[in-house]
């Protein structure tokens, strides 16, 4: 291994040190605690080492919802692969959407709460966050409706789950109820 591919593959390891250890710090303490200071006292590098891989903070936080995204997407396609029948992978769908957002409130509030300085819905959206949404398109599009567009109706069902997931996390909602909002979601929403 050269040189500089030796350098590059530590370059990377300390990239991915400071995500996991943001991501570690903002679920156990909150976002407001995570500072670069605090990040270079966990993982023992100086701030000017944190600097030299992220200019700050936002572009940490869009790094770990980044690597959320790309987790919720492989989430999503597991939970509608496993299930037979178009309402069943709408419903796991669902189910592992809302389980993702509460087994992962910081990386949730990374990814739709906080600015990471991500684009969302334009032509230099990240490819993690457009696999995410493709993730929620490819079992909401057999079930949107004869005339109504997938995207659209995916956009809606999407927010559908976002503002359960909000809501519930904020307790606005019962969590008890949580099963009977997926069905109700699933049956007046999905055309199966």
């Amino acid at each position: 291994m050269s040189v500089q591919e030796r350098k590059q593959r530590e370059r990377a390891e300390r990239e991915r040190l400071i995500v996991a250890t943001a991501r570690e710090l903002a679920e156990e303490q909150g976002w407001d605690a995570v500072t670069t200071r605090r990040l270079a006292e966990r993982i023992e590098y100086s701030q000017p080492v944190l600097y030299s891989h992220f200019r700050g903070k936002r572009e940490i936080i869009g790094a770990v919802a980044l690597q959320g995204a790309a987790e919720l997407a492989a989430e999503l396609r597991a939970a509608s692969a496993a299930t037979e029948g178009a309402r069943g992978r709408v419903t796991a769908l669902a189910r592992a959407y809302l389980d993702f957002a509460e087994r992962n409130p910081a990386v949730y509030d990374a990814m739709f709460q906080l600015d990471g300085g991500l684009a969302f819905a334009a032509d230099d959206t990240p490819e993690a966050l457009k696999d995410g949404f493709a993730a929620l398109l490819e079992t909401l599009r057999d079930v949107a409706g004869e005339g109504v567009e997938p995207g659209l109706f995916t956009e809606v069902f999407w927010a559908s789950l976002h503002g359960l997931a909000t809501l519930t996390r904020a307790g606005r909602l019962p969590v008890g109820d949580a099963e009977a909002r997926v069905a109700l979601l699933v049956a007046r929403l999905a055309v199966v």
